[in-house]
């Protein structure tokens, strides 16, 4: 005869009875995903009718400025309310002068838009990484990246952006002083509702291969170290996102996200400011490549790592997966 084991436990609290149905799920939910909170990076290249696909970046794609309005419009048609714009200019030299040129894919990119995509909110990166011919994200000297002369044309670059009519502009060269010397101008220049996300917390990261290929910046020789910060700091990352906010920036961003939750959770916890964060191409290319593979749910595990990054502080992502992530939302 077989005897029965169970035992009947005298438990007060039993936190699975909120675990027990997607509804009650859904009501208990602590850290939420929207669509609104997803910003959508387009490589903007020069032509027309042009869409041509990253290698590394499966379904994302070089746009002309024709294709880029399709793109976004289609994005503000899935709930995503924002888009930030990456140039790829038809010539490059030694100082990156294109990234101020008025009629560059970037400029012109931003015109159209504002004219073309009701309501759109449009951000512009602000390096000079993309317009350089040695790829580096500043003047170079000798071996050396030159702070100031940099900051100059970085200055020049984030005012043309704001003359085409950008909403935000997002330096991410990590020069020191960068952000108060773009605020000063703008100001001065009447753009004082053009508003600044600063890349504060940038990370000198082995993740960002796949997007110097979108970008077409991957650097000449040498490295990044002199001006992206050191993986192993946090304490750092606290000082530059506090001289970036002193400076003027109305939005700070960690970059890269999943590997830095930590920095994110600390910079959110210790400012209480509008704090974003990028989920960079690396990130996004792993999760494509594994799912292509069979070995990951990419569904899932898209939506698992955009709620991590949220669920550790981020106010808004910046993700290739922004579309996807809202259609499924």
């Amino acid at each position: 005869m077989a005897v029965s084991t169970r035992t009947s436990l005298a438990l007060t609290r039993r936190p699975r009875r909120l675990r027990r149905t997607e509804a009650i799920r859904a009501l208990v939910r602590e850290t939420r995903l929207t669509p609104d909170c997803f910003i959508y990076p387009l490589f903007i290249c020069a032509g027309e009718g042009v869409r041509r696909e990253i290698g590394s970046m499966p379904g994302v794609f070089q746009l002309s400025v024709d294709e880029a309005i399709k793109e976004a419009a289609a994005a503000k048609g899935d709930g995503v309310p924002a888009v930030i714009l990456f140039g790829l200019p038809e010539t490059k030299d030694p100082e990156g002068s294109a990234a101020y040129d008025p009629d560059a894919p970037v400029q012109t990119a931003v015109r159209a838009l504002k004219r073309e995509v009701r309501d759109l909110l449009v951000m512009t990166d602000v390096c000079l990484c993309e317009y350089t011919s040695h790829g580096h994200c500043g003047i170079v000297e000798g071996d050396e990246i030159v702070n100031d002369l940099t900051v100059d044309q970085l200055v020049r670059a984030a005012l043309s952006h704001a003359v085409a009519g950008a909403d935000v502009v997002a330096p991410s060269d990590m020069m020191d002083g960068r952000v108060g010397a773009i605020r000063k101008t703008l100001d001065e220049r009447g753009f004082d509702r053009t508003a600044i996300m600063s890349y504060a917390a940038k990370y000198c990261s082995g993740f960002y291969g796949p997007f110097r290929e979108a970008a077409e910046s991957t650097p000449q020789f040498g490295d990044r170290r002199s001006h992206q910060m050191d993986p192993g700091n946090v304490a750092e990352a606290l000082r530059e996102v506090e001289i970036d906010i002193e400076e003027g920036a109305d939005i700070v961003l960690v970059k890269p996200a999943l590997p830095y939750l930590d920095v994110l959770a600390k910079v959110k916890e210790h400012f209480g400011y509008p704090t974003a964060a990028y989920h960079v191409s690396g990130e996004y290319s792993m999760l494509k490549a594994a799912a292509q593979r069979g070995w990951l749910d990419e569904p899932r595990v898209m939506m698992e790592s955009l709620i991590g990054i949220r669920r550790a502080g981020a106010d808004m992502i910046i993700t290739y997966y922004a579309r996807e992530a809202a259609r499924a939302l």
